[in-house]
This record gives structure tokens, sequence and C-alpha cells, in this order.
């Protein structure tokens, strides 16, 4: 049984930075998902261990956002930069037992869920 423990949400102005943790172990695709009141869930960044720590963004977060693994501490940390109002949202961390084609920004690929850390981006 996988278990995901989240942590680092909060209110922060436009412009600014929060930086999400999720752990885990014993995966090997993690995840992050964000769903806006009246909004669909929608995939925010991928890493897959399996292929060498490759990653995966969604347009909307490119450049702006960055996902990381920190192997030693079963730890993986979003970071947020240049946040938008868009941004606010209920963050959910996932993860899948294996990597590879099935990494990808679909929630329907992951079987693991944390429960969910808010984040709110005033203008």
């Amino acid at each position: 049984q996988v278990q995901l423990v989240e942590s680092g949400g909060g209110s922060v102005q436009a412009g600014g930075s929060l930086r999400l943790s999720c752990a885990a172990s014993g995966t090997y695709c993690m995840g992050w998902f964000r769903q806006a009141p009246g909004k669909e869930r929608e995939g925010v960044a991928t890493i897959d261990i399996d292929s060498g720590g490759s990653t995966s963004y969604a347009d909307s977060v490119k450049g702006r956002f960055t996902i990381s693994k920190d192997n030693a501490k079963n730890t993986v940390y979003l970071q947020m930069n240049s946040l938008k109002p868009e941004d606010t949202a209920m963050y959910y961390c996932a993860a899948r037992l294996y990597g590879g084609r099935w990494c990808t920004l679909f929630a329907s690929h992951f079987s693991y869920w944390g429960q969910g850390t808010q984040v709110t981006v005033s203008s």
C-alpha cells in the first residue's frame, strides 16, 4: 500500500512562490495534479524515475513550475514560481508503481492519491 503525505500549500500573492512536498516510497512515477472549483482535475507535472527522472509539464506551467525528487528522502517536490491567480486550486500528489509510457499527465493512469493541499493565489 502506497501512502502519500503532502505538505506546503498556502496563500500567496501573484508573482510569489510556493513549494509543495509529497513523501512516498516504492513508486517510480510521481505526479502533481490540480482541481479548481467547478473544473476537471488536470495534470500539472510528472517525473518518471523509471526513465531516469524524465519530466513532463502542462503548457500552462512550463517555465514556472519544476518537479523534482529527492531519492534519499523519498520525497517529490513541486516548486511553483511566478504564481498566477489562475493557479489557485487544490493540488494533489499522485503515484503509480511503474513509469514508462503510462507516466503521463492523465489522472486515470495513477493509482494512488494524496489528500490534497490548497494553493490560493491572490491578485
